[in-house]
């Protein structure tokens, strides 16, 4: 019996999400969807149709509907710095999506990904998991005690995924109990206020007591400014630079949100679902490639010579 609920249409990826480049300016991010690619341009706001944003075009068959319901930015769009994305990628790994071709991901359908959301007090790291999974955006402050979580399911090249999203505190009377949670992360989002820049300057310590629990190797790393909507453009020009500087010193790939308006916080979740699946299709090839050369040595091995092998310890055991 399946317990799980279904898959929301607004959570299922065919593609891997792009980023393409625009001549006007800097690097544009683009889904593309059962063959279809949707680009985010710059465009004037418009009433938003059922299930369907405003900043997106209207739906066509095959295409899916990233259904919030946030007001769109028409100063926003998905504008980032060639510095700001270090997964650049046309498509999913190649093994990956031969995998998902083949049905051969193992158990990451049935597996739960990891994701701990950190970063100082008040940089809006519980609005900004809100406005992705509920759609919803809290003006009444409310600090984050210890810890909690959401659960969001997806469908990624047909193969379902699940991220838990950790949302843990920032107060430091809370740090010994929310770094207990920290531990088996398979990406870590660094949240900072792009309108704070002590809050950025604390993204390194966050990501080092985040680390202590986790393999550098084996995490996927964002960092993410959040409050967008409070920042002129002249502000955030200069805030952007040093969080690109930030970014690239810690290896971790740059987003500017605001979960007010909820501008780039679909798109961004979308990127960590898919590049989360893409490392863990990837880590269980690995596991059933070396599973099956242990096999082969096995099957190949000569009983004979393991006979003998077995004699001469046993000769040497008992005289």
């Amino acid at each position: 019996m399946n317990i799980l609920a279904p898959v929301r249409r607004d959570r299922v990826l065919a593609e891997l999400p792009q980023v393409g480049t625009r001549a006007t300016s800097g690097l544009w991010l683009s889904l593309s969807v059962g063959g279809e690619k949707v680009v985010q341009p710059r465009r004037p706001a418009r009433p938003a149709a059922p299930g369907w944003s405003a900043s997106h075009p209207t739906p066509s068959p095959g295409l899916l509907g990233y259904g919030t319901k946030a007001p769109f930015s028409p100063c926003s769009s998905q504008c980032l710095k060639k510095e700001a994305a270090l997964h650049v990628r046309k498509d999913f790994h190649p093994r990956v999506t031969c995998a998902c071709q083949e049905h051969r991901t193992g158990t990451v359908g049935f597996k739960i990904s990891k994701v701990i959301v950190v970063g100082d007090l008040s940089v809006g790291k519980t609005c900004l998991i809100n406005r992705f999974c509920k759609d919803t955006f809290d003006k009444n402050y409310k600090a984050t005690i210890g810890v909690d979580f959401e659960m969001e399911r997806f469908e990624v090249l047909g193969v379902p995924f699940s991220l838990q999203l950790w949302d843990t505190a920032g107060q430091e009377r809370f740090k010994c109990i929310a770094s207990t949670y920290y531990r088996g992360a398979q990406a870590i989002i660094i949240v900072f206020n792009l309108n704070d820049v002590a809050s950025l300057e604390h993204t390194k310590q966050w990501l080092a007591d985040a680390l202590k629990e986790n393999d550098p190797s084996n995490v996927l790393l964002f960092l993410v400014g959040s409050k967008k909507d409070l920042s002129t453009p002249a502000q955030y020009s200069l805030m952007e630079k040093d969080a690109l500087k930030v970014a690239q010193e810690i290896k971790a790939e740059y987003w500017a949100v605001s979960s007010l308006t909820g501008e780039n916080v679909q798109e961004f979740f979308f990127r960590v679902a898919a590049l989360t699946f893409e490392a863990n299709v990837l880590a269980e090839l690995e596991k059933s490639g070396a599973r099956h050369i242990a096999d082969v040595v096995r099957i190949n091995s000569d009983d004979k010579n393991l006979y003998l092998t077995a004699s001469k310890k046993k000769a040497t055991c008992c005289p």
